[in-house]
């Protein structure tokens, strides 16, 4: 089993920045996948941003690419989310995701995270004003 715990959510207006962070725990040794999605009340969820954990390659969605950064600190075994030029179409719960799963690539994590096999967080909110 794994846990993910979620925190740096808050409110902020057009432009500014926040960071989220995940702190991971339980059999975090198996984990090949972590990343970020968000989703809206109506909305299916959507990727935002995923590392291939052992190679720390990434992956982000068109839509925040350039905006925002995600990294990972294995040591603290934690995922972060530093999120910048925010927009009011920013505005969802944001859940952290880790998963053993061999998706072949952060892409395909980011795109497709499987119902079987992917924890989630409880999420946090962001809310952007404009």
């Amino acid at each position: 089993q794994v846990q993910l715990v979620e925190s740096g959510g808050g409110s902020v207006q057009a432009g500014g920045s926040l960071r989220l962070s995940c702190v991971v725990s339980g059999n975090t040794d198996r984990i090949l996948y972590v990343g970020w999605f968000r989703q809206t009340p109506g909305k299916e969820r959507e990727g935002v941003a995923t590392i291939e954990a052992r190679y720390d390659k990434k992956s982000y969605d068109f839509a925040v690419e350039g905006r925002f950064t995600t990294s990972q600190d294995k040591a603290k075994n934690t995922l972060y989310l530093q999120m910048n030029s925010l927009k009011p179409d920013d505005t969802a719960m944001y859940y952290c995701a880790a998963d053993d799963h061999a998706y072949g690539g952060s892409w395909y994590f980011l795109t497709g995270p499987s119902l079987a096999t992917t924890y989630w967080g409880q999420g946090t909110q962001v809310t952007v004003s404009s």
